[in-house]
């Protein structure tokens, strides 16, 4: 039964770009080996310096919190 109040476990995609759905749709065709190479490409040092950056500036425009910040750096191993 459809239940109006209950949280989505996945990302809605109504709320996302064009872009992002397209990305969002080619991860989840992707096999576990392949999504895996990408991230670790994702979090060279090189890019980890542009996400903490980019970190900082969200918490200045106030669009995250500390608490959300030091979940998002402990998914992200940094």
């Amino acid at each position: 039964m459809w239940n109006p109040f209950k949280k989505s476990t996945e990302p809605d995609k109504q709320k996302m770009g064009m872009l992002q759905r397209i990305a969002m749709k080619k991860l989840e065709k992707m096999g576990p080996e392949e999504r895996d190479k990408i991230i670790q490409d994702a979090l060279k040092p090189e890019n980890r310096e542009k996400i903490l950056a980019v970190i900082e500036q969200m918490k200045k425009s106030g669009q995250v919190t500390d608490e959300q910040i030091e979940m998002a750096k402990k998914k992200l191993g940094l």
